[in-house]
């Protein structure tokens, strides 16, 4: 595989998340994002970068190929690996969810995949970490296509299809019966799942919520899958712009990016941002943080305690 992903030398592993980029044609306020972007990997010198939907303002761009394109190359101006999973803008354009992923896939540092054919969606694929001494793949990052609208006339944003979960724990066995134990693992994906809102509603979680939890009005069973495979430690989606919490729910934490883009909705005193996920070999915990635009850090969130 090109660009192996591998731990430091110091046994860590530094991944930045950029979501819901909104790009439309270069306008001034992509520009702004640019820029933001670039101030982030400079500062932070991840492993890897990962888009976690909702790249392109989808029908705003005049030719949706050609914006991808422009935001590929602020990607790659930070020199490492990057992937990318689809939202539900990406393809209101006038490129399909295969389109967008052959430009995807110009690129020599585009680790992004289409994945099986035979599973719904386009970008379901999985990405090993290698230890730092050796080729022993240590970690997993999973990445799946969290879809765009209700297929069926219930409304609401789509969900993470049965197909994709049997794939999903298919691959874990697999990988969990070559390591003889579950090997610590990310999930990235763009829309919710619907245990967003439970840790929200009934655990302490850390950020804000200033718009609702836009899941799927469907639970289909994805949590359930990862809770029971064991590998999974946190999942990262994007999709609301202005939550930022992360909670833990029977394991797993589930945390939300910060909105990169300025080509969309935000608000005032929330700065658009990136999230930055720090792992460590060997160990089942990772450290994840906010890098804002001026360039602070925040370590510590504001706790959200639900009412009792």
């Amino acid at each position: 595989m090109k660009n192996v992903l591998k731990f430091r030398r110091d046994y860590r592993f530094k991944i930045v998340q950029f979501t819901d980029i909104h790009w439309h044609n270069g306008e001034a306020p992509d520009k702004q994002s640019a820029a933001l972007m670039e101030q982030i990997m400079k500062a932070e010198s991840p492993d890897l970068v990962v888009l976690t939907g909702d790249i392109l303002a989808g029908g705003g761009c005049d030719d949706a190929a050609d914006s991808l394109r422009q935001v590929i190359k602020v990607v790659e101006s930070g020199g490492v690996p990057w992937a990318a999973v689809l939202g539900n803008h990406d393809d209101e354009g006038n490129a399909d969810r295969h389109e967008l992923m052959a430009v995807m896939q110009e690129s020599t540092l585009s680790l992004a995949q289409p994945g099986p054919a035979e599973v719904p969606g386009v970008g379901n694929y999985i990405l090993p970490i290698q230890s730092a001494e050796g080729s022993v793949t240590t970690a997993i990052l999973y990445f799946i296509d969290s879809g765009s609208y209700a297929q069926t006339d219930i409304g609401g944003y789509d969900w993470i299809k049965r197909e994709q979960i049997a794939w999903y724990l298919k691959e874990s066995a697999k990988i969990t019966a070559e390591a003889d134990y579950p090997l610590p693992a990310l999930a990235f994906f763009h829309i919710p799942i619907p245990e967003y809102n439970e840790v929200w509603d009934f655990h302490t979680c850390y950020g804000v919520k200033y718009e609702d939890v836009c899941a799927p009005r469907v639970n289909s069973g994805f949590f359930a899958a990862m809770h029971e495979a064991g590998d999974v430690m946190g999942t990262f989606v994007g999709h609301e712009h202005i939550n930022d919490f992360w909670g833990d729910l029977h394991g797993i934490r589930l945390c939300y990016g910060r909105a990169t883009g300025y080509n969309t909705y935000g608000r005032d005193g929330f700065p658009r941002g990136a999230r930055v996920i720090l792992l460590q070999e060997g160990s089942r915990q990772f450290e994840t943080w906010l890098h804002l635009d001026g360039g602070t850090t925040v370590h510590e969130q504001p706790e959200h305690t639900p009412p009792q």
